[in-house]
């Protein structure tokens, strides 16, 4: 799936995340994320509107919930979720 930096998952899904980004995925280093409208502490807003993770460079990322979050659709589809947002929730 092509993330398309609406931010809705990472404002209003559970997840499990890293806590601490200067460390590595261990059992010590990880929090609960409830979602519920409240952003995951590694979102950014970028300059042109759009979002980021602060996370999504680190090596270790590929190990975690968010990177493996996915729909039926290609591997290459562009999110569902980001196009309904994206436009204003007409699509």
């Amino acid at each position: 799936m092509q993330c398309l930096r609406c931010s809705w998952c990472c404002r209003n899904l559970a997840v499990v995340i890293v806590d601490d980004p200067t460390k590595e995925i261990s059992e010590d280093n990880i929090i609960f994320h409830e979602g519920k409208g409240v952003p995951c502490k590694h979102l950014r807003q970028l300059s042109d509107g759009s979002y980021a993770c602060k996370i999504h460079d680190e090596p270790w990322y590929e190990e975690t919930p968010c990177a493996n979050h996915t729909q039926i659709e290609r591997k290459d589809s562009p999110c569902r979720m980001g196009v309904y947002v994206l436009s204003g929730g007409t699509k």
